[in-house]
């Protein structure tokens, strides 16, 4: 059991490392790991004022799971080849992570927000996307995992797909 007065901002960030490392090496059954079951995954869109959509239920979104098996599908998708975005060449990613910033802790809950940029290789091309998430650790297990991650792409004029490996 993890005390949440004991998980420290060094813990905090070498889970976010290991969320990242696990996309980079396309170990996206090791990354599932790091999802409660009830874990709600959003990447809103940009609306026509600058401003990015409120709700993911009435409103457009760039990925929306409502829970992990969301993920777990979208997984399954990669594996099989049933995805447009992931057919041969396989893409490489590179994910960074900065400022991470604890914004409160309560009961089991840790929520945080960090900016990130990652960098996509496919087909003798690279591409850099960058933005901030916002992520809810429920840290009552051995382990933190993630409920609630809020994705806001700011660069989101993209040229293929965005799919998970990528933010």
């Amino acid at each position: 059991m993890t005390a949440i007065a004991e998980l420290t901002q060094t813990d905090i960030e070498a889970f976010l490392y290991r969320e990242a490392r696990l996309l980079d090496d396309r170990e996206f059954e090791k990354w599932l790991d790091c999802w409660h079951p009830d874990a709600e995954y959003w990447m809103p869109a940009w609306d026509d004022n600058g401003e990015t959509t409120e709700d993911p239920q009435t409103e457009i979104s760039l990925i929306y799971y409502p829970n992990r098996g969301g993920l777990e599908d979208r997984v399954f998708r990669i594996r099989t080849d049933r995805s447009s975005a992931t057919s041969l060449p396989e893409p490489r990613t590179g994910h960074n992570i900065t400022n991470v910033e604890v914004l409160a802790r309560r009961g089991t809950e840790i929520d945080l927000r960090h900016n990130w940029f990652s960098l996509y290789y496919r087909y003798n091309t690279t591409d850099t996307y960058f933005g901030t998430s916002y992520v809810t650790l429920d840290v009552s297990g051995a382990a933190p995992v993630i409920r609630k991650k809020k994705i806001v792409l700011k660069n989101d004029y993209i040229h293929h797909i965005v799919d998970v490996y990528v933010v």
